[in-house]
């Protein structure tokens, strides 16, 4: 008995072909779906006019030589605010949104009351990394503007 070859036809080359590029276009709109589903929004509705305010808004927010910490324990957030001394700093309001990276759907607006040292609220953490999204303004009327990133382990 002889055993019979099978050819590679046309036909072959043609369900080959269109596998591979029926699992790339999968892929690619499953991706795109995904990331339309998450993105957050804008930032800035102007993105022109924000730029040409950048440097003089950073000027005054660097000369206030403020610095940021955040933490968390289980179910508060604290947010420290120090001058260029280490001294904690009162500042006239302060607005945040704790939220992860990638998605809205976890964002909060905590109610940051100053303890005298920092900044506490309530807040429900996962694990996992958060940004705090601040906006402070100071005694003087500057606005200090910062995303500060909080790690929150199990």
């Amino acid at each position: 008995m002889t055993k019979r070859e099978r050819e590679f036809t046309g036909r072959h080359a043609l369900m080959v072909f269109g596998g591979a590029f029926t699992v790339i276009i999968g892929v690619n709109i499953a991706l795109a779906v995904n990331a339309v589903k998450t993105f957050p929004g804008l930032e800035v509705k102007n993105s022109y006019v924000a730029s040409q305010e950048f440097d003089v808004r950073r000027d005054a927010q660097q000369a206030l030589g403020w610095s940021v910490y955040a933490s968390a324990t289980q179910d508060q957030v604290k947010l420290e605010i120090s001058d260029a001394d280490g001294n904690p700093v009162e500042v006239a309001k302060l607005t945040a949104t704790l939220g992860r990276a990638t998605h809205v759907k976890d964002d909060q607006k905590p109610d940051f009351q100053f303890d005298g040292a920092a900044y506490v609220a309530p807040a429900e953490l996962g694990d996992g990394n958060w940004n705090i999204r601040m906006v402070a303004r100071a005694k003087n009327g500057t606005e200090f503007t910062q995303r500060v990133i909080l790690h929150v382990k199990g």
